[in-house]
């Protein structure tokens, strides 16, 4: 069964660069364009993991992990955090929210697809 990844990120040519990195590894990617569509988006289907930007309109990253992480049927989803951000404190709050892991932009598409398999198991 081929895996469902959700990428969430303000950024077209971003979604475009994730899709084409994990497409081509065999996932399913959905997009969303804010934290609030990608909230939308995850309690619409189910998804394998997630892969969010931190600095959005609407509702941000850290946001929308929190509000993720109340709901039951999120608890073991991985959530990768995609961003230009490489803070230390960003990084323990983005933890303590429920992140799974951190990659920093602009990314290797490569580590992208390592990060997937690692979470996934596949």
């Amino acid at each position: 069964m081929t895996a469902s990844i959700l990428t969430v990120d303000d950024s077209p040519s971003i979604r475009m660069a994730i899709r084409i990195a994990l497409t081509g590894a065999g996932y399913s990617v959905q997009e969303a364009g804010d934290g609030v569509e990608g909230l939308a988006k995850a309690g619409a289907s189910k998804f394998d993991m997630i892969v969010t930007d931190l600095n959005m309109p609407n509702m941000d990253g850290l946001a929308m992990i929190r509000e993720l992480r109340k709901q039951p049927e999120q608890a073991g989803v991985p959530i990768i955090f995609l961003t230009t951000e490489s803070d230390g404190e960003m990084k323990s709050q983005a933890k303590a929210a429920g992140a799974t892991g951190w990659l920093v932009k602009p990314f290797v598409p490569e580590q992208l697809v390592k990060v997937a398999q690692k979470v996934l198991g596949r």
